[in-house]
Parts: C-alpha cells; sequence; structure tokens
C-alpha cells in the first residue's frame, strides 16, 4: 500500500530498483549474466541493501566488490514535505577482459517527490567514476558541471522533456556529437535532443557526461568511447520517461530516472552486451 505521511491527504508509492551487473555474452563464453545484487524497495519504502563478493565470469568480467542500496521516507521537513527516494549502485574492482577497469563505478539518484504536484525534484550526487581506464590508459570523464547537483526542476508541475533550459542543454551536446568525424547514424538516433511522444509517456535519453578525455587509440563522441577490436562504451547514460498523463491536470503523474553508468556493447575480442551499476527510480504521488 502507499505511504501516507500525517497531514496529508496524498499517497506516496515508492519505486526504487538498483543493480551492479547484468548482460548477455556470446563470445568467448556464451553467458546470460542475470542481474546481480538487485535491490527492489517495497512501494511502503524503507530501506533495504545487498552486497556482493568477489565476483567473476571466468575471465571476460569481474569485480572485488560490490554494494546496492534503496531507500524511501516521508520528508517531514518544512517547509518542503512531500517524499525523498534515494537508489545506490557501487562497484569496486571492476575488470573487463583487461581491457575496461576501474577502481570504483558509483551511479546513485535521488529523487524529492513534492506535498504538491508530481514532477520531482533530482540530483545525481555521489555519482562517478574513479581510476577508470582502457588497456591500462587514463580515461577522465567530465561529467556536466550541474551534474553534482541536480538538473533544474520545470515550473509549473512541468515535464523534464519539455524543459527549455533542459532541452537547450541537450541540443549542445547533440550539435557537438553530430559534429564528431565518424560519428554514426545509430548513435544520432539514440542521443537525438527531440523527445519520443506519444499518448502513455514522453521519453528522452541523455547522458551526464559533458567530454571525455580518452585514449588517443580510441574514438570518443561525447559519452561514447569507441575502442578499435572491442566495441563502444557508453557512459553514464540516462533515461527520463514520463507516464501516467492526467488530462484534467495537464500532468505527467510518474516520472522515472534510470541511470546507466557503464554499457557494453562488445564486439571482436568479446562478444555481447553489458551493463554495470544502474540505479533506477520511478515514485508516484496520488491523487
Amino acid at each position: 500500500m502507499a505511504d501516507e505521511q500525517p497531514g496529508f491527504e496524498r499517497n506516496h508509492t515508492y519505486h526504487a530498483e538498483a543493480t551492479v551487473l547484468k548482460g548477455d555474452l556470446y563470445h568467448p563464453l556464451p553467458q546470460e549474466i542475470k542481474p546481480q545484487t538487485n535491490a527492489k524497495l517495497s512501494e511502503r519504502g524503507g530501506y533495504l541493501s545487498e552486497h556482493a563478493e568477489p565476483y567473476r565470469l571466468e575471465g571476460v568480467i569481474a569485480f572485488d566488490r560490490a554494494y546496492t542500496q534503496v531507500a524511501g521516507n516521508p520528508n517531514s521537513k518544512k517547509p518542503e514535505k512531500g517524499w525523498n527516494t534515494l537508489v545506490t549502485s557501487v562497484v569496486e574492482g571492476l575488470n573487463v577482459l583487461e581491457v575496461v577497469t576501474a577502481d570504483r563505478v558509483i551511479g546513485q539518484i535521488a529523487t524529492h517527490h513534492p506535498r504538491e504536484g508530481y514532477v520531482p525534484r533530482v540530483h545525481f550526487l555521489g555519482t562517478r567514476f574513479e581510476n577508470l581506464r582502457i588497456a591500462g590508459h587514463p580515461v577522465e570523464v567530465h561529467l556536466h558541471h550541474d551534474h553534482p547537483f541536480h538538473f533544474t526542476k520545470p515550473e509549473n508541475d512541468g515535464p523534464y522533456t519539455q524543459h527549455p533550459g533542459f532541452l537547450g542543454r541537450l541540443k549542445e551536446q547533440f550539435e557537438l556529437l553530430r559534429g564528431s568525424e565518424g560519428v554514426s547514424a545509430d548513435l544520432l538516433k539514440r542521443y537525438s535532443a527531440t523527445p519520443s511522444t506519444s499518448e502513455e509517456q514522453e521519453t528522452i535519453e541523455c547522458s551526464l557526461v559533458e567530454r571525455i578525455e580518452c585514449p588517443r587509440f580510441c574514438r570518443c563522441y561525447r559519452n561514447v568511447i569507441d575502442v578499435p577490436d572491442f566495441g563502444k562504451i557508453h557512459l553514464a547514460t540516462l533515461k527520463i520517461e514520463h507516464s501516467d498523463y492526467d488530462k484534467q491536470k495537464r500532468t505527467w503523474k510518474k516520472t522515472l530516472f534510470d541511470l546507466k553508468m557503464i554499457e557494453l556493447d562488445m564486439g571482436c575480442i568479446g562478444g555481447g552486451t553489458a551493463m554495470v551499476s544502474n540505479p533506477v527510480t520511478n515514485g508516484g504521488t496520488y491523487p
């Protein structure tokens, strides 16, 4: 059942889930990697944490330690009140085929759903890459200057997918991507600055990455690293999805934030897909 604050005439249903690793490989080892260290919050909120000891899938993917946490609680602090959700996914000592390594990969999302309205405030404080390397060479990932704090919340309970400031920033990122030498059509399609819209939902995919300083033998396309004989590495991709549209109030009642810190699309030395550090939150308030 949903969570109701004392003195409130509204209910909130929490939704928070975190995973540290999952994937589907076909080379050098055909193997489905089922979600590791998966933590899922109750609709009523509370706190849950999962910890993993060293994981190793032969010599393909390994990590030394990992943990997830999910939390949801009413915020009684005045004047905001409302409901807070925190989702964290941490992987330490990551190693993928001796090509992609990192000391720590941290994905974290915090949202505050207001007492009035539906669209939450969001921030990603704590999210980062520590000592990310490709074939032993350092990779400097520069997250957007607004990243450590939050995205500016749209006024009048508007959606992020229509927020002029947010879309303006995405357009700037897209123009930089489109101007990159050798960028593929599939990347331009995926990271388009135009939201996908239907009667059921509005969705846009972006990244917290502003730019990457990568090894000279790689090509960097904003948040994507193309590694010869290995494949593509997508960093800090964020999917924002609004759903459950209220025609009378002209607003979306649910907002999903789905952050994938590392997505691997591998070919040649390894084949298949994998995802590392994936926090997700999608709570809703009614009526």
